[in-house]
C-alpha cells in the first residue's frame, strides 16, 4: 500500500523532530528546575507568603505543561508506529487513513511546541494588554479600527483566550477612535507582541458615495500584564487622576456614577484609562497595572545599549511604516511586510485566522 510506504518513510523525520524539540526546550534543565520548585513547596512556611507561593507554582505548573506536552508527542508517535503496523498486517486502508490523520496532528502539535520554545523572552508567558488606535482619515480609519478589534476578539476565541473590553471610545457616527483589551492565557503576550505597529486597509469605502477607493490607518500596543513586585516604582506625586461618567447603552444601562478612571502619568505623559469595571476602585486598580505595565516597557528600553535596540519595532508606529495590509480592492489580499507572509482570503484573516502571520514573525527569530 503506497500510503503506508510514505508513512513508514517519515517515521525517521518525525523521530528526529520530537528529539529537536526535547532538546529546544532543554528538558533536562527543566527537570532539574523542577525538582528545585518541588522541593520549595514542601518547606515550612511556604504558604505564608501567598504572592510568592503563587510565583512558584506559576512556574512550577508552567514546566509540567512544557514536560507533559513533550510526553505527550512521544506517546502520539508510538501510537502512530502501531497504527501503521496493524494497518500493515490486515492490509487495512482505513486504519492506513487514521494513521495519516494521526501523523498530520502529530506534526501539527510538533510545530506549535517547537514555536512555544521562541517564546522564551521576559514577559512571554504573560498575558497581555492590547490597545488599538484608529489613525487619520476619520471615519474611514475609525470603521477600520473597529474592524481591527473584531478581528482580535475573534482570533482570542478560537485559541481559546479570554478577552475582555476594558476601555472603548466610541465614534458618535461609525466604529472607535481606540479600545483596550485585556487578553488572558497562556503566552497571550508572547503570541501577540509582534502585532504591534501599523495595520494598513485598502478598500472600497462605504462611507463614499462615490465609491472611491480609501486607504486607512490603526494602531496596535501590546504590553504584558506585569505583578506590582517589580523595581518600578510609582510616585503619586507623579500622577492626576481623573473620574467621569463611563459610556453606556442608554436607557437604564448609563452609568450614574463617576466610575470611569483615567490617569495621566505626568512625568512621562503616559495616560491610561479603564471604565468597563463594575466600580471605580476596580477601574482603578486596572487602569494602575496598564501604567506599571507600560512604564516597565519604558524603563526596559532605556536601559538597551543601542540606538537601534531601543528603537525596535515599538518606536516604528508612523504612518507609512506599516507592518501588514490588508487589502480588500482591487484583489484580495494580506501581507506582512516583515515576512513576506501572503493570504489572499482576506476575509477569514478579518474573522481571526491571524496564526499563520504570528507563527510566521516568530519563526523568523
Amino acid at each position: 500500500m503506497i500510503l503506508l510506504d510514505e508513512l513508514k518513510q517519515e517515521i525517521p523525520e518525525l523521530e528526529r523532530s520530537v528529539e529537536e524539540a526535547d532538546a529546544a526546550l532543554g528538558t533536562d534543565a527543566l527537570r532539574e528546575e523542577l525538582a528545585e520548585l518541588d522541593e520549595q513547596t514542601i518547606q515550612p512556611g511556604f504558604w505564608e507568603d501567598q504572592e510568592k507561593a503563587q510565583k512558584v507554582m506559576k512556574s512550577k505548573k508552567s514546566i509540567e505543561d512544557k514536560l507533559d506536552e513533550l510526553d505527550r508527542l512521544r506517546t502520539s508517535l508510538e501510537d502512530l508506529k502501531v497504527m501503521i503496523e496493524m494497518a500493515e498486517e490486515a492490509d487495512d486502508a482505513e486504519t492506513a487513513e487514521e494513521a495519516k490523520s494521526e501523523k498530520e496532528t502529530l506534526e501539527k502539535d510538533l510545530e506549535n511546541l517547537m514555536l512555544k520554545t521562541l517564546l522564551n523572552e521576559k514577559y512571554d508567558e504573560n498575558n497581555a494588554i492590547i490597545s488599538i488606535h484608529a489613525g487619520s482619515g476619520g471615519t474611514e480609519a475609525m470603521d477600520w479600527a473597529e474592524m481591527l478589534l473584531r478581528m482580535y476578539l475573534r482570533w482570542c476565541e478560537k485559541r481559546g483566550f479570554k478577552a475582555k473590553i476594558m476601555d472603548m471610545n466610541d465614534d458618535t457616527e461609525a466604529g472607535i477612535k481606540s479600545a483596550t483589551v485585556f487578553v488572558e492565557g497562556d503566552y497571550a503576550y508572547g503570541y501577540l507582541k509582534n502585532e504591534k505597529g501599523v495595520h494598513r486597509l485598502v478598500r472600497i469605502s462605504p462611507f463614499d458615495s462615490s465609491a472611491r477607493r480609501h486607504t486607512s490607518f490603526a494602531s496596535l500596543d501590546v504590553t504584558p500584564e506585569i505583578e506590582y513586585d517589580t523595581t518600578v516604582e510609582i510616585n503619586p506625586e507623579d500622577l492626576r487622576i481623573d473620574t467621569y461618567r463611563s459610556s453606556g447603552a442608554g436607557g437604564q444601562h448609563v452609568n450614574m456614577t463617576d466610575s470611569a478612571v483615567r490617569i495621566t502619568h505626568l512625568p512621562t505623559h503616559i495616560v491610561v484609562t479603564c471604565q468597563n469595571e463594575r466600580s471605580q476602585i476596580q477601574n482603578r486598580e486596572f487602569a494602575m497595572k496598564m501604567l506599571m505595565s507600560k512604564l516597565i516597557e519604558l524603563k526596559e528600553k532605556e536601559e538597551k545599549e543601542s540606538l537601534d535596540e531601543l528603537k525596535g519595532d515599538y518606536n516604528q508606529i508612523t504612518w507609512g511604516s506599516q507592518i501588514r495590509s490588508y487589502v480588500f480592492q482591487p484583489y484580495t489580499m494580506v501581507k506582512d511586510h516583515r515576512t513576506g507572509a501572503e493570504v489572499g482570503n482576506v476575509q477569514a484573516v478579518m474573522d481571526g485566522d491571524l496564526d499563520y502571520f504570528i507563527n510566521e514573525k516568530l519563526k523568523a527569530k
